[in-house]
């Protein structure tokens, strides 16, 4: 066979495509480049564009940020030295250990119950107040707490007297040295 019969005997025919005049030729070649221009210009807005979470949200106000950012804890230093802020036993009592020892709740021994205290002030007071600074039982520590060692120590006694005790009143801390010095 010769090279002309084996072209003839390959290709059946002219070719032909589906562009048939100049005038297609122009259109396909435009909608070859405006088609993904026109999806890139879309896909660039829907990307830039401010999405907001829901229409009426904060989320993106000032406030609202910060709120998100805050930090989880706080530290404070309280001066111990300022003798008008320090509260009474029972004032401590009533602020924060009222909540157990006046119901007994999780075995807590209730104010004014000898029986429940006795055992309890037979180890001293500064048996009950290191139970009440580093905790016992259900009992969390109150030590670092809203109170100082000294105000915890006050309602200590407080609740051992009411239970039949007879502890003294402990001794305020002395005052720290001043930092002029």
């Amino acid at each position: 066979m010769s090279d002309a019969q084996h072209s003839n005997e390959t290709h059946d025919g002219p070719h032909e495509g589906p562009i048939k005049t100049p005038k297609q030729l122009i259109v396909a070649v435009l909608f070859a480049f405006i088609i993904p221009i026109f999806g890139i210009v879309l896909l660039v807005m829907y990307v830039g564009a401010d999405h907001s979470p829901n229409a009426g949200s904060d989320a993106k106000t000032e406030e609202a940020i910060a709120r998100r950012i805050m930090p989880v804890g706080m530290v404070e230093i309280k001066d111990a030295s300022d003798a008008a802020a320090v509260r009474t036993g029972e004032q401590v009592f009533n602020a924060q250990c009222t909540a157990c020892h006046t119901a007994g709740a999780a075995g807590a021994p209730k104010i004014g119950d000898a029986d429940a205290w006795a055992p309890r002030i037979k180890t001293g007071y500064e048996a009950l107040l290191n139970s009440a600074l580093k905790g016992k039982g259900a009992m969390a520590a109150q030590g670092g707490g809203d109170f100082s060692d000294y105000e915890v120590g006050r309602a200590v006694v407080y609740m051992a007297n009411k239970g039949g005790a007879k502890f003294d009143e402990p001794k305020a801390p002395a005052p720290a040295a001043s930092a002029a010095n």
